[in-house]
């Protein structure tokens, strides 16, 4: 039991808001500086929910998901002409196709070194193909994040073997987040950005708006950003298409800020709003690292995610740069891969590469459809070659 209870969803959002308000705080200091406040917010979370001061879940952390999520992209988006960044969304892309290729190798080379065959015991499978399962699981995962573990945790069947399935999810979640906090810093390391390309001045869509921040801007943008959404989900319910939520709320608020720019330049704030939520978003994301389940049940979790992310990084960068594509890209695209197209454009918006917010939603919409399209292969197809 933690000391706030889960069902206690005022105090946890209070909490949740206190993490991302001191990690602001702490950012204006040195050492604060080195880390960035979207760090400071994650392993503040994950040292307050591993203390028991906050609980690893609550239906406070399912209305951030339900709720900050899909409103997070229009209030990232208000400014985002798209006249202006077509050609960095295909820099974005193929970065992310690189970053698809690390995961790829990555879960390739952790099942040939590992013995995968124990884990997820209890789930209708033979060893091999329990095997498979497991790389295809978190392949998916680290190509287009939660939506595609869901998935693959029914195509599998591993989410029959309720002990693993939840150490499973601690490890994505834990190494999700500090992976996150590691690409938060690595831009800070002088000796490996000094190595890549800028292509900060070419194009960009930094907020300009002359416009001052107000009460009623902030409410304005708020209501405008809701308002997308409450159009997107009812034309994914006309369609009957869940699956492109995301695709449809992006497009709509693409459409708002391309077609009318002078109107969405006076929804001054809209960006500062949404990097104030997706602190308490990422906050939430790591409450749910819960790190003595992982090592009490599936230590072997551990390794396999450490080379997996080790590979999916050191090839994004090398690749990466071979093709002549900008650090903040990479990073950006590496986000959407690990942790899909939430974080990425809060990761890009925090770190001030406005020029990346709406490629980083475009390319983890992108990972939604190749995450579970790619995961399954490796299930259905793995077994002769991890058996």
């Amino acid at each position: 039991m933690s000391l706030i209870a889960p069902d206690n969803a005022m105090a946890v959002m209070a909490a949740l808001f206190a993490i991302a308000g001191l990690a602001f705080i702490l950012e204006k200091t040195r050492v604060g500086g080195q880390l960035t406040g979207a760090v400071i917010a994650i392993l503040g979370a994950i040292l307050a929910a591993n203390l028991k001061l906050i609980p690893h879940s609550s239906p406070a952390y399912d209305f951030v998901f339900t709720y900050f999520v899909p409103v997070l992209i229009p209030l990232f988006l208000f400014k985002a002409d798209l006249r202006k960044i077509f050609f960095e969304a295909t820099r974005t892309t193929g970065a992310f196709l690189l970053a698809t290729v690390g995961t790829v190798a990555g879960v390739t080379v952790a099942a040939l070194m590992l013995d995968l065959s124990s884990l997820g015991a209890a789930a209708p499978l033979a060893d091999e193909q329990r095997e498979a399962a497991v790389a295809g699981l978190f392949a998916s995962t680290y190509i287009g994040g939660s939506v595609n573990y869901a998935a693959l945790g029914e195509i599998t069947g591993l989410k029959a073997d309720a002990s693993f399935f939840s150490a499973a999810t601690a490890a994505d979640n834990l190494f999700s987040a500090l992976y996150l906090g590691l690409l938060a810093l690595l831009p800070g390391w002088r000796w490996l950005a000094s190595r890549f390309v800028d292509h900060s001045d070419d194009e960009g869509i930094a907020e300009q708006s002359p416009e001052p921040i107000t009460a009623m801007s902030l409410t304005l943008s708020l209501a405008a950003a809701m308002l997308i959404v409450v159009v997107g989900d009812a034309l994914v319910q006309a369609f009957a298409s869940p699956a492109w939520r995301y695709v449809i709320i992006t497009a709509l608020a693409l459409v708002f800020a391309t077609a009318t720019p002078g109107l969405a330049a006076r929804l001054a704030g809209s960006f500062e709003l949404g990097v104030g939520l997706s602190f308490v978003f990422f906050a939430a994301i790591a409450a749910g690292a819960n790190v003595p389940a992982m090592l009490s049940v599936a230590p072997m979790l551990i390794v396999l995610v450490l080379i997996l992310l080790s590979i999916h990084l050191v090839l994004t960068l090398s690749l990466g740069r071979l093709c002549g594509l900008s650090l903040p890209e990479l990073i950006t695209a590496s986000n959407a891969a690990v942790l899909g197209a939430t974080t990425a454009p809060a990761l890009a918006a925090t770190k001030g590469w406005h020029n990346l917010v709406t490629p980083g939603v475009l390319v983890g919409v992108l990972g939604y459809a190749l995450g579970t399209f790619i995961g399954t292969m490796i299930f259905r197809f793995g077994a002769s070659v991890f058996g």
